[in-house]
C-alpha cells in the first residue's frame, strides 16, 4: 500500500515541481518599469515589476491627491476649505484629516495641520523668509489647534474663518500609500514608490533581494545637493519617512530658522534634533509622526514611540559637542545595513 501511494505521489510532487519552476521563471522574466516626474513641488520614482508602463496611470492617481490636499491648487479642495468655500470633502482629504487628528491626539498637539497661517508667516510656505516680531506670532496663534476645527457630514467646521490648513507634514507620504495601493491593484508585488524622500516598499528589487534605503546625512544643505548616506536600512513591505531642518531653512542675524514650526509656541523649533526617520505600516502615518517628532524634540519623541511599538525610529541629534550622535529604536537594529 505505502508502495502505491508513492508511485501515485511521484507525478504529483513533479508536477508541484515543475509548475513552481516555471512561476519563478515567469516571474523572473517580468521587466521592471522606472518612472520618475515632478509631483506636490517635488520629484518622484517609482520602480515597479510589471509588463508594461503604468505612468500615466500613476500620475493620474497622484493628480487626484493634489487635487484633495495642494495648497499651490487653487481648484484642490484644501485651497477652498482655506477660503471658505465649504466644500464637501473626498475621501482622500477625509482619510488624511482623520490621521492627522489622530496622530496629534497621540504626540499632544506636535502635529498640527492648522499651523498654516504661521508657515506662511514666517514664509517657509512662500520661500520668502520674513522674522516676524511678537506681537504678530501672537496674533496667529489665536487660529491655531486641532482642537478648533473638526469634519462633520463631510464638511470642515472652522471655530473661525481666519484658520487655514496646511498638509505638507503628511501629503507626501499619502501620495505614496496611493500609488503603492494603485499597483498592488494591478496584482503587483514588487514596488518602491518615493516621493520627496518618502517611501513604500513590497517584496523584491530588480537584484531579488529587499530593498535599501539610505538616510541622508543632516548637514546644512539649503540646494539638496549633499547625498552623503548616514546610514542604509534593509526595508521591504514598510514604509519610511524622513523629515529634518538641515535642508528647509534660512539664515538672519548669524542665527539659524528650521522651518518645522511648533504649534505650542508659533516659532521654529530649536533643539538638537536634526532628522527623523520613522518606519510604519503606511507612509502617512511615517510621515506625520516624523514631522512631531522634529516638533517634540528626541526625548519626548522617545516617549511617543513607547506607546506605539508597532513605529521605528531612527534619530540623527546634535551632541553638547556639535558632534553627530544617532539612536534608534531596539526593534530597528536587524534592518540596518551598515
Amino acid at each position: 500500500m505505502n508502495k502505491k501511494k508513492l508511485i501515485w505521489q511521484i507525478p504529483f510532487l513533479a508536477l508541484l515541481i515543475i509548475g513552481t519552476v516555471l512561476i519563478v521563471m515567469q516571474q523572473r522574466s517580468i521587466p521592471y518599469q522606472h518612472d520618475e516626474g515632478m509631483v506636490f513641488g517635488t520629484v518622484y520614482n517609482i520602480t515597479y515589476q510589471y509588463d508594461s508602463d503604468l505612468k500615466q496611470d500613476i500620475e493620474a492617481e497622484l493628480q487626484k491627491v493634489d487635487n484633495s490636499l495642494s495648497p499651490f491648487n487653487k481648484g484642490s479642495i484644501i485651497s477652498k476649505v482655506n477660503r471658505n468655500e465649504n466644500p464637501e470633502v473626498n475621501d482622500m482629504f477625509a482619510d488624511v484629516f482623520t490621521l492627522a487628528e489622530e496622530v496629534s491626539a497621540q504626540t499632544g498637539g506636535a502635529f498640527d495641520i492648522t499651523v498654516a497661517p504661521l508657515v506662511n508667516m514666517w514664509g517657509f510656505g512662500t520661500k520668502q523668509f520674513h522674522r516676524p516680531d511678537k506681537e504678530s506670532v501672537d496674533s496667529l496663534m489665536k487660529f491655531v489647534g486641532f482642537n478648533k476645527i473638526s469634519l462633520k457630514n463631510k464638511h470642515v467646521v472652522k471655530q473661525n474663518p481666519n484658520i487655514q490648513l496646511d498638509c505638507s507634514g503628511i501629503a507626501k507620504g499619502y501620495g505614496c500609500d496611493v500609488v503603492a495601493r494603485f499597483l498592488r491593484s494591478k496584482g503587483i508585488k514588487n514596488f518602491m514608490v518615493e516621493i520627496g524622500g518618502e517611501v513604500v516598499t513590497s517584496g523584491n528589487s530588480e537584484k531579488r533581494v529587499p530593498w535599501k534605503i539610505g538616510v541622508t546625512k543632516p548637514t546644512d544643505d539649503s540646494l539638496q545637493e549633499n547625498q552623503e548616506l548616514q546610514t542604509v536600512l534593509n526595508v521591504t513591505d514598510k514604509a519610511m519617512a524622513t523629515s529634518g531642518n538641515y535642508r528647509n531653512f534660512y539664515v538672519e542675524g548669524g542665527k539659524k530658522f528650521a522651518h518645522t514650526i511648533d504649534p505650542h509656541t508659533g516659532y521654529p523649533v530649536q533643539h538638537s534634533l536634526l532628522s527623523s526617520t520613522v518606519l510604519a505600516h503606511d507612509c502617512a502615518t511615517a510621515d506625520a509622526y516624523a514631522t512631531s517628532f522634529m516638533v517634540l524634540g528626541i526625548d519626548k519623541a522617545k516617549e511617543v514611540l513607547k506607546k506605539h511599538p508597532e513605529l521605528m525610529a531612527y534619530f540623527i541629534y546634535s551632541d553638547a559637542k556639535g558632534n553627530l550622535q544617532v539612536w534608534f529604536s531596539p526593534s530597528l537594529k536587524d534592518k540596518i545595513v551598515n
